[in-house]
């Protein structure tokens, strides 16, 4: 699995324009062949953190070289964020538990 760590922030006053493609973004990335999941955090200090999950290195590529994402991420860079960073990683190992209350529920 390939796990995209994406961080920003956000410039004052974009968040009405950003949210529209931000949906669109979403809608683009489930439709990837190997896209697995993503999720989206927003910190108490305003940092936005972005999980995104493939099951290959392709999958991702495929992703990258879209050509809306590709748009969506120059307009990121010029108009929507103060900041900017992303970390793409390997899993290595993986573990996962679930409690017995979770599980009936």
């Amino acid at each position: 699995m390939i796990v995209t760590v994406f961080r920003t922030r956000m410039n004052p006053g974009v968040q009405d324009e950003y949210g529209p493609m931000a949906k669109r973004m979403s809608e683009l990335a489930r439709a990837v062949p190997g896209y697995i999941s993503h999720k989206g955090f927003v910190a108490d200090d305003g940092e936005r953190v972005t999980i995104v999950e493939f099951e290959t290195e392709e999958a991702l590529h495929q992703w990258r070289i879209d050509p809306e994402h590709r748009e969506a991420k120059k307009r990121g860079v010029e108009t929507f964020f103060s900041e900017f960073k992303f970390q793409i990683c390997s899993v290595i190992r993986e573990r996962m538990w679930t409690s017995k209350a979770a599980r009936s529920a």
